[in-house]
């Protein structure tokens, strides 16, 4: 992987495609939240993307994942509320073709450098599913330490699972 390939930019009504492309994929669906539709059109990612661009960009920080200018994945991270205020919860995905070569570790850590340069922000942190352990090694490849495992503490496609908490500090 040639870092010098890799981006990570806003987002623009023109991705929506390849947006649709990455989602409309079951097996890259299964480790993320719920509440996307299945099967993910390019009219699903235009909607997304309407909301997140006049989305507070104080509240929510998020990216495409580029590789030569062709959109692989996304990221967000977004801010909590109230006595969390100065947390972010991220989030991230990869298309299936991409996977295995670095690019969500890269895109984790340079989100987080970012973040930490020019928010608030006191802490990023994350919640894979314990079973995701590719996702579990993304995070810690990017310098993610593992608090610990909420056990049953989700329900996907009707199995109880346990889920990891990762997190990163402002330096």
């Amino acid at each position: 992987m040639d870092a010098m390939d890799l981006a990570l930019r806003s987002w623009r009504m023109s991705d929506a495609p390849a947006l649709a492309a990455l989602l409309n994929d079951a097996q890259v669906q299964r480790n993320l939240r719920d509440g996307l539709p299945y099967p993910y059109t390019p009219a699903h990612a235009r909607d997304f993307l309407e909301q997140l661009l006049v989305a507070d960009p104080d509240k929510i920080f998020a990216y495409a994942i580029t590789q030569a200018e062709e959109v692989v994945g996304s990221l967000s991270v977004t801010r909590q509320e109230n006595v969390h205020r100065y947390s972010g919860e991220l989030g991230y995905l990869l298309g299936r073709s991409h996977w295995g070569r670095g690019i969500a570790a890269w895109a984790v850590k340079q989100a987080a450098e970012e973040l930490f340069a020019r928010t608030d922000l006191l802490r990023i942190y994350a919640q894979p599913l314990a079973r995701n352990l590719a996702s579990c090694r993304v995070l810690e490849k990017a310098g993610f330490q593992l608090e610990g495992t909420l056990r049953r503490s989700a329900v996907k496609e009707g199995e109880v699972l346990d889920t990891r908490l990762y997190a990163i500090l402002r330096p």
